[in-house]
């Protein structure tokens, strides 16, 4: 339910609206529309807070005082629910009202009719659809099928000028203007202007009921395209337009949202810091409203692409993706950060990561080169901008034949792959990402820069920060070598091997010439870590060895052990972290905002 503070916003720019519509001396019938609604937020404002929207009643009122002339009561005035919702009742069968119209189905050849009803009689009816144009469509239950072509924003271009077109997409915004209605259709980040304009075809009341349809409510438009005289900065699509001759309705939008879109869309570094604002757990608890702006709907594109990009490159190498249990009988790496279920009569957990399962796929079952997208679960109480308790894997693992760099050439293939097709087959999508949340695009060096644990203790040391060899970073550090990296390579992506072996898990492979160190690697974007990887151990007797070292009982990795008795190829392979890839590629300083429907400590739905 949407707040005090957010009725009280939208009252306002109702009445702003109704003021605008009369300075522009627009028709009565299209006033009456608008009063309505604001009727109706008032009714809303009294059923929310218990009280009548406005300031407490006077009890006199001043000699020559004018009425209000937008629709509202004058300040002061009592205001009668129950009276308000019937008179804008009224208002909207006057106007054509979208809720005053009901729709049924011809089962014949699939064509819709539409009834106008009312209790007093006294509205006049909205013809069938084959005659009046516009209404509401019987709900979509499946009766039947057309050749009719539904058309896409994104395809609409000036050569097609003339010709007829069917769009469906939600209403973004509506305003009237004389004798018609200007609307702004949208399909996810693409949006057209549509115009409804009173002369042929279209009469009054097709006007009135397309200036009454709430924003958000999903609609069909059928008319004409045409290239408007000057582009259109409002709409994507700046060269064209549709002149409108037949409007539908299928589902209709409440006329008060949680919060407006305009709002959300609104870039975070606003210059004027009196806008209205959505916060996060308001855009996460209506998630389904906040991924309808542009941003977000791009954001979620290049997410899409990432994992797309990942498998394209992967399946042209040869490797085969694969699909690992998440239930488990035991910790996937430890018995820590883990969520435990009973399974039946037995005690189990949520899979921390496919680690051990891409392990005995790939070196002992045979295939080679593996890679898997899928849910990995941490039960970490971690409440910062970039961690989650359930997030998306993108994991891979392969043979080798000499060295663990192998693994770290394909992934330097892998990303540079990646970020030269998001530039250029997401390049509409990063504008829209930019536009709200402006970003530095990505530096990266081909081949990718590499550094060894001991150069970047090195250069943080130079720097004046207090690291050690045989140490991890911390988060602070890390992102301190990300600027001086940045600043001394001019690339925002790098990889780190050589890590000492006492921060790394019991599979890692200890590096030949030096044992306290670790052929492992991590990869940094802006100086954050998004890949942890290394050359596993295939040898069962030292990977029995680095168990035992570790500490961890070596009965609840019996089945994972037994896999290398029986042969196991060297190999090596690394995870990455979907969603802060994605943040950090976009430079977003959360990672809720890549996570469609984000898990964390204290979020459990939707």
């Amino acid at each position: 339910m949407a707040s005090k503070e957010e009725i009280e916003a939208l009252i306002k720019a109702k009445g702003d609206e109704i003021r605008q519509l009369k300075a522009e001396k627009s028709e009565k019938d299209t006033i009456l529309a608008q009063v309505a609604l604001l009727n109706e937020l008032k009714a809303k404002y009294k059923e929310t807070t218990g009280e009548d929207f406005g300031p407490p009643p006077s009890s006199s009122k001043k000699k020559g005082e004018a009425k209000k002339t937008d629709g509202a009561p004058a300040s002061g005035l009592k205001v009668d629910p129950r009276k308000a919702a019937k008179e804008a009742r009224a208002a909207k069968r006057a106007a054509g009202g979208v809720d005053q119209a009901t729709s049924t189905a011809s089962n014949s050849g699939g064509n819709a009719t539409v009834a106008a009803t009312s209790n007093s009689g006294s509205a006049p009816p909205v013809p069938s659809l084959e005659s009046a144009k516009y209404g509401n469509l019987p709900m979509v239950q499946s009766l039947g099928m057309t050749d009719r072509v539904w058309g896409r924003i994104d395809g609409l271009s000036p050569s097609r000028a003339g010709q007829r077109v069917l769009l469906r997409g939600r209403l973004h915004t509506s305003r009237a203007v004389g004798k018609g209605v200007f609307l702004l259709l949208r399909q996810g980040i693409a949006t057209v202007q549509a115009v409804v304009y009173q002369g042929p075809g279209v009469d009054k009341g097709m006007v009135k009921f397309a200036g009454a349809v709430p924003r958000e409510s999903v609609i069909d438009l059928v008319g004409t395209l045409t290239a408007p005289r000057e582009p259109v900065e409002s709409a994507t699509a700046r060269l064209v337009e549709v002149q409108v001759d037949e409007l539908y309705v299928v589902s209709a939008a409440e006329n008060v949202l949680p919060f407006q879109l305009e709002d959300a869309s609104r870039p975070e570094a606003s210059e004027d810091p009196e806008m209205p604002s959505v916060g996060m757990d308001n855009r996460l608890n209506y998630r389904w409203i906040d991924t309808r702006t542009a941003a977000n709907q791009a954001i979620f594109r290049i997410q899409h692409g990432v994992s797309q990009l990942f498998r394209e490159f992967l399946c042209e190498r040869g490797f085969v993706e694969i699909h690992t249990p998440k239930l488990l009988g035991g910790a996937s790496e430890s018995g820590s950060s883990v969520f435990t279920l009973t399974y039946f009569d037995q005690s189990g957990c949520l899979a921390q990561s496919p680690q051990l399962y891409k392990q005995m796929a790939c070196a002992c079952g045979g295939f080679e080169k593996v890679f898997e997208v899928g849910p990995v679960f941490r039960a970490e109480k971690s409440f910062t901008h970039r961690h989650l308790c359930e997030f998306t894997g993108l994991d891979l693992e392969m043979a080798i034949h000499e060295h663990y760099y192998e693994v770290l050439e394909l992934f330097s293939d892998l990303f540079i792959y990646i970020f030269d097709n998001l530039a250029t087959r997401f390049a509409a999508e990063l504008q829209a990402v930019n536009k709200q949340h402006p970003f530095e695009p990505l530096q990266f060096c081909r081949p990718s820069l590499r550094l060894s644990f001991a150069e970047g203790v090195a250069l943080l040391r130079e720097a004046g920060y207090d690291a050690s060899e045989m140490e991890d970073l911390d988060t602070e550090k890390e992102k301190a070598l990300g600027r001086i990296v940045k600043e001394k390579y001019k690339t925002d992506f790098y990889m780190m091997d050589r890590y000492p072996l006492s921060v790394r898990p019991f599979y890692t492979m200890p590096c030949p010439d030096d044992p306290t160190l670790s052929n492992s690697f991590d990869m940094f974007i802006r100086g954050e870590e998004i890949v942890s990887g290394a050359q596993r151990i295939h040898d069962v007797e030292l990977l029995g060895e680095r168990i035992d070292a570790m500490g961890v009982p070596r009965e609840t990795l019996r089945t994972y052990m037994d896999a290398f008795r029986h042969g196991a190829l060297p190999h090596g392979g690394g995870g990455i972290g979907l969603e802060r890839v994605v943040m950090l590629y976009l430079g977003l300083k959360n990672i809720r905002k890549t996570s469609l429907f984000p898990r964390d400590p204290k979020r459990l739905a939707p």
